[in-house]
């Protein structure tokens, strides 16, 4: 992929031009010393708060969001209460698998019609069972925060609009991206969730949006559907016996879901559920500590290439050698946050995951780490001035 010049200045002039106004003026309706105020309570308030508080803090905000959202002719209880009819979009799970990149893929409108030939060919992979085996490729999510609870008191980038954020990542060729509305914890709110679906809407027909919200209500679940979110981010670790019930709703007003897991039982119970998009993070959100290994050794636990799970690393992935290492042993994806928020180089982040052909995922373990481009021709090993970039 050659990204285009032009997208390329915007985005440094837009983010440049973030950075330099004053943070977190994303609220104009109060006042300069209320913003002023706001923004140093934004910076400190969640210094302390592990993930324990921070539940208990969402569970009483959502009370107070709940009484405003009574009335039954409310968007958000209208959201909530009407099943979808429709054949889903699925925008999220074709975003990630890359669907419409994939003219043999029959999940693309436009897929090309295949040969007699190359018909008899499946119908022999499918008797051995090696039909959904080809060649990958890694998707590029983008977790769009201005900080984050797991490292408190640091600011990862300041910016007016998560909207504008969003714009100018899916211009650069992000996938998926992710939109905190946490205000405490990540520094974003629900009218940014809207802001992104307006601008990634405008210029791309395929890439989605994705509310992350701690979410512990099923409120949570209307309030993404009416902002027009293609899905939701649900927190084993912080949901336990109730992800069920939330995946369950989710999938009836129509929004897909991703299953955050950290442990081997929280990936058995995804599986279990039949959550479609499962994302395994390095991040243990329960002790608060990272273990930068812990999405490599439990990706043997999923199906292989072409599967019914869609599997996503993330947490602590700062270098594209930290991408290529997930991506390697099986993953479709990335989560990427802090290494490219603020970032001039994310352009190059980007390329390097969508920029390659993977091997199956059956082949992740044998240990072979020969690299391909776009067209599956194999990329000599040369040195790459980002591996060692720290954000």
């Amino acid at each position: 992929m050659t990204i285009n010049q032009n997208v390329y200045k915007w985005f440094i002039v837009a983010l440049t031009f973030s950075t330099f106004k004053e943070s977190f003026a994303f609220t104009p309706s109060v006042s300069k010393n209320q913003r002023c105020r706001k923004s140093h309570q934004l910076q400190y308030s969640a210094q302390h708060e592990d993930i324990f508080r921070a539940v208990h803090r969402k569970e009483h905000e959502m009370i107070a969001v709940k009484k405003e959202h009574t009335a039954t002719t409310d968007s958000v209880r209208v959201a909530m209460g009407y099943a979808e009819q429709s054949i889903p979009k699925m925008r999220v799970a074709k975003a990630l698998r890359r669907v419409y990149e994939d003219i043999d893929n029959k999940a693309n409108p436009n897929a090309r019609n295949t040969t007699q030939e190359e018909g008899e060919k499946e119908e022999k992979l499918k008797e051995i069972g090696m039909q959904e085996i080809g060649m990958r490729r890694g998707s590029f999510i983008v977790d769009i925060k201005r900080k984050s609870i797991s490292q408190p008191g640091v600011n990862y980038c300041h910016y007016d609009d998560a909207g504008l954020v969003a714009e100018a990542m899916v211009r650069l060729g992000a996938d998926v991206v992710f939109v905190n509305v946490d205000f405490a914890g990540y520094g974003g709110d629900i009218t940014e969730l809207k802001s992104a679906v307006r601008s990634v809407r405008k210029i791309s027909d395929t890439a989605a949006v994705i509310m992350k919200d701690i979410v512990v209500d099923e409120i949570q679940l209307g309030l993404a559907k009416e902002a027009g979110a293609d899905g939701v981010l649900l927190m084993a670790s912080v949901l336990g016996p109730s992800l069920e019930n939330f995946v369950n709703l989710a999938t009836v007003i129509g929004l897909e879901t991703i299953v955050e897991c950290h442990t081997k039982e929280e990936i058995e119970r995804a599986i279990y559920l039949v959550a479609q998009n499962i994302m395994v993070t390095n991040y243990d959100r329960v002790s608060g500590e990272y273990f930068p290994q812990q999405a490599i050794k439990l990706a043997g636990l999923f199906p292989g290439s072409g599967g019914p799970i869609i599997t996503l690393a993330g947490g602590g992935i700062k270098t594209t050698d930290d991408m290529k290492k997930h991506l390697a042993v099986g993953y479709d994806g990335v989560v990427v946050g802090q290494a490219v928020m603020g970032s001039a180089r994310a352009p190059e982040f980007i390329r390097a995951v969508r920029d390659r052909t993977l091997l199956p995922a059956e082949l992740s373990h044998w240990g072979m780490d020969t690299e391909f481009d776009v067209d599956g021709n194999v990329i000599l090993p040369e040195e790459e001035d980002i591996n060692n970039f720290k954000p």
